[in-house]
């Protein structure tokens, strides 16, 4: 009855209120008149009303009630305007749009505030410094992908390419994370078309499962803003995809270059405003990789079928990946300067499978009553395959097979090995006795120096969400209402075994077909780390969010979120609950508020003000990995462990932005702004003694604070940008995390290097892999009508080792090598392109301009290579007196996530 109620209401105010008109005027930069096409979309994003300008440029909107409206613009050559429109009474408001080249950055003035369509607000109505773009921008920028794009264009991002592939990054905002990698916290939330990309097993983000090409706009919402759900922890990021109203005709690309990259690009849309609509897009790329066996393979496809009438807006979008990725991850520093290209162990990679569907509504009851949902379907399928080096190894003796190794090699009718004699100097890459353990089925967890990781996860998520928004006006003032709700379903199964094997002169693993899957045991007692798990993550939640405008200058905003979340896990190995069992049913639920204000005191200046609070759940993958004896893999491999606490994040944000009308430039826009973010119970992933591996914990508080800058505009044919941020992310509890690889660890400081230990973490010690300072700057010039280039540069200050959390690690040359810092770097990169015809366009692109070799990244960990990439056990002799008598001391180093170098392109891009 309340919704019928709500319909009939907004029909009657439909019908008794006054009309206004609209006056619209486009032209090009130079002020000259052109065609171009447009829609306008009603108050509460309502009705949709297509139209085309004449030759003069000029089109009238008539008929028009009373509210704020959301008009686009676009033209082929040019970037997509978009603008919010006032209409209060009937006197006509005249509105004169100049478009952009579509190689300048253009910016969208109207973004939606929450992951559906129909909240659509102003910028300036939204109390924080959101960041927008356009295809055009993303096009341009000569960006890999949507990650690689933030980091070139916006402002406070930075990657930390651990993983060493470019199209897996962790892609990190104001020190929060979305990553692909498992065992990285979440910390940024992730939707397409309203469909959350987080996925259901570590809410890891797939970014090659997006397809660069499909991508309309995006926005990035900073802070804790509850409207997006789990993970809003640091930000969201939103993105809206294309449609053939939009984007029509065809277009495409072929890419040719550096490290064997080639690719295909194409792009097809069409249709009318209101009737049917499609767009499709498929991508192929292929990139043998600048690192030693490095290649990736990217396939992707995306159509979107479309039907509009003036009051219904339906799509069903459709999109597959078939990727295969390979990346080595980090590297010994001494290895990286022998070879910048090296790797420490190879193959590691990952291959992705994913379809999935989305079906969107939209549908205005009237201008002041809308509705917006969608319901989807994706299924996900990752099969990894990770070879590391065996730490267990590194203080065994696995040169010379003993007597029962040489009988169980001859007894298999192996020849060659040595009978006597082998050792670290004349056996640089040793195997036999991993090969006769394995035989044995005996201790190859101590005498194999290599282990190969598979894994596989098939995921499968469904789900609907809905909201209604219902606009009003009266004397105080505008109010738009939004008020929904989502639910859906998320399962998982997941399965990983351990083959060990032996390290070759190239760094791969060769596997000798034993397992850690209870077959063999270390010291008389069953290795078994497998897991095979299937979770179940049924979700729900509730949302609103309500602004108040008054007098045209002042904002209020109130919004909240309450999610239910929970994790049912069922292991298939040990089903029953209790120790060494991952069975167990966890529940978390929490409501989450925000209050945001701004105010414009003169048309030119906004203030902006909020108080944010988000949180997200442990993961299944999080709460089978927080034992400090039992620390997981990447893979991880899982244990039963105590429950972790979810993570609340509150956010606080000031600051004031502005666009100020000077004759001499163009599109000015400028903000500055600070912020403060604290955690509570955050999760963070702690490194353990081997290499890759770690464990989940707990911290009682984290703080991230700091201010941001941004400055850009036009001046003549120049379209420039500069932005920059400062950032304390700090621990503000005491902790105690274990890390082998660090000097000042309490084994090392009692008189025991090299042996594992525990390191006393204090409030003000900075979170490693976050850097204090980031900064941007590109400029674009349009030299001429056909040639334009474009040069950027991405800044990034040194941060803290992975491992070295008290920031006091100091190398001693011996048993501690390398920095325990990860030191800044300044990255340019280098695009031109020539209008050959209307239709065809030519492109180079140099990125790492000056070929600088940087680190996005490093990690404190033991070493069992030597400064020859050679292997080496008991580098040091045992320790024969005090309680670590006859322990073997073990050297560990810094092992850094390298840049890629100088590499250049060329682009044949078409449009029809």
């Amino acid at each position: 009855m309340v919704f019928v109620s709500l319909m009939l209401a907004g029909a009657a105010l439909q019908a008794q209120q006054p009309t206004g008109e609209i006056q619209l005027v486009v032209n090009d930069p130079s002020g000259a008149a052109v065609e171009a096409s447009g829609t306008l979309r009603g108050p509460g994003n309502g009705a949709a009303r297509a139209f085309t300008t004449d030759e003069r440029g000029v089109y009238t909107l008539g008929n028009l009630a009373y509210g704020r409206y959301r008009l686009e613009v676009s033209k082929a050559g040019f970037a997509t305007q978009s603008a919010q429109i006032d209409v209060q009474s009937g006197t006509p408001v005249t509105r004169t749009v100049t478009l952009v080249l579509a190689s300048q950055a253009s910016k969208v003035d109207v973004v939606a505030t929450t992951p559906l369509a129909g909240t659509d607000l102003s910028i300036d109505q939204i109390a924080s410094p959101v960041q927008t773009a356009t295809a055009a921008d993303v096009a341009d920028s000569g960006a890999l992908d949507l990650g690689d794009f933030m980091n070139r264009r916006l402002n406070g991002v930075y990657l930390n390419e651990m993983q060493a592939n470019p199209f897996q990054p962790d892609v990190n905002f104001r020190g929060y994370t979305a990553s692909p990698l498992l065992g990285t916290p979440e910390g940024i939330s992730v939707y397409m078309d309203g469909v959350r990309q987080n996925q259901p097993f570590g809410d890891v983000v797939g970014w090659d499962l997006i397809d660069k090409q499909a991508i309309s706009e995006i926005t990035l919402v900073p802070g804790s803003d509850p409207l997006f759900g789990l993970n809003t922890l640091g930000g969201a990021l939103s993105i809206k995809t294309k449609d053939g109203v939009s984007n029509p005709g065809l277009a495409g690309a072929l890419t040719y270059g550096s490290s064997g990259r080639k690719a295909v690009d194409a792009e097809y849309g069409g249709g009318k405003a209101t009737g049917f609509n499609w767009f499709l897009t498929g991508t192929g790329f292929h990139e043998s990789g600048w690192r030693f066996d490095s290649p990736s393979d990217v396939r992707q496809g995306f159509a979107k079928l479309g039907w509009r009438t003036d009051k219904t807006d339906l799509a069903f979008t459709a999109s597959y990946a078939y990727n295969t990725l390979l990346g080595n991850g980090i590297q010994d520093y001494r290895l990286l300067a022998n070879n910048y290209s090296s790797s420490y162990t190879v193959p590691d990679s990952i291959a992705n499978r994913s379809p999935s569907f989305n079906f969107i509504a939209r549908h205005t009851f009237s201008d002041r009553l809308t509705f917006s949902g969608n319901a989807w379907f994706r299924n996900i399928r990752t099969e990894g395959i990770n070879p590391n080096l065996n730490t267990n190894s590194l203080d065994e003796s696995v040169y010379q097979p003993s007597a029962a190794d040489i009988a169980a090699l001859s007894a298999a009718g192996y020849t060659g090995f040595p009978a006597s004699g082998a050792n670290a100097a004349n056996t640089p890459f040793p195997k036999w006795r991993c090969i006769a353990q394995a035989l044995q089925h005996n201790e190859p967890n101590e005498k194999c120096d290599g282990v190969i990781v598979y894994s596989k996860e098939v995921q499968n998520e469904y789900g609907l969400s809905g909201q209604l928004t219902w606009v009003t006006s009266s004397k105080i003032g505008r109010n738009q209402l939004t008020a929904g709700g989502s639910l859906d379903r998320g399962s998982v199964d997941y399965t990983q075994n351990t083959e060990y094997g032996y390290i070759n002169p190239d760094h791969s693993i060769t596997g000798v077909q034993a397992w850690q899957d209870g077959s063999t045991n270390e010291d008389g007692t069953p290795v078994d780390s497998r897991v095979n798990l299937h979770g179940i993550t049924p979700n729900g939640s509730l949302y609103f969010t309500d602004t108040l405008t008054f007098a045209k200058t002042l904002n209020l905003t109130v919004s909240g979120r309450y999610n239910r979340f929970t994790v049912n896990n069922t292991d298939r190995i040990n089903p029953i609950a209790g120790p060494g069992s991952l069975d167990g049913d966890y529940v978390f639920q929490r409501f989450n508020p925000a209050v945001g204000l701004t105010w414009s005191p003169i048309p030119s200046v906004n203030a902006y003000a909020s108080y944010t609070q988000g949180s997200r759940a442990p993961t299944a993958i999080e709460l089978g990995c927080a034992d400090p004896a039992n620390p997981c893999s990447l893979p991880n491999a899982l244990a039963s462990d105590p429950p972790l606490q979810q993570v609340v994040t509150g956010t606080w944000e000031v600051g004031l932005r502005g666009k100020p009308e000077v004759s001499f430039a163009h599109n000015l826009n400028w903000n500055v702004g600070a912020f403060r973010a604290e955690n509570r119970n955050d999760i963070l992933f702690v490194s353990s003694v081997l290499l890759g591996t770690g464990y989940f914990q707990n911290f009682a508080k984290t703080r991230r604070e700091g201010f941001d800058a941004n400055l850009d505009g036009r001046f003549g044919r120049v379209t420039w940008g500069l932005d920059y941020t400062f950032l304390e992310a700090t621990y503000q509890s005491d902790a105690v995390v274990d890390s082998a690889g660090n000097n000042t660890s309490d084994t090392a400081l009692s008189g025991f290097p090299g042996l594992d230990g525990n390191i006393y973490i204090h409030p003000g010690n900075r979170i490693p892999l976050i850097p204090k300072q980031t900064g941007k700057a590109y400029a674009d010039f349009n030299l001429t009508s056909k040639l334009a280039i474009d040069l950027n540069e991405v800044a990034v200050s040194s941060s803290y080792a992975r491992g070295n959390e008290n920031n006091a690690y100091k190398a001693d040359g011996v048993y501690y090598l390398g920095p325990g810092v990860s030191p800044g770097y300044g990255v340019t990169n280098f695009r031109a392109h020539y209008d050959l015809t209307k239709r065809l366009q030519l492109a180079v692109q140099i990125d790492n301009l000056f070929n600088l070799h940087y680190y996005t990244g490093a990690q404190l960990a033991n070493t069992g290579l030597t400064a020859q990439g050679t292997f080496i056990a008991r580098p040091f002799p045992a320790y024969t007196t005090g309680d670590q008598a006859g322990n073997y001391p073990l050297q560990s180093a810094t092992f850094f996530a390298p840049g890629a170098p100088r590499r250049a392109w060329v682009e044949l891009r078409v449009k029809f």
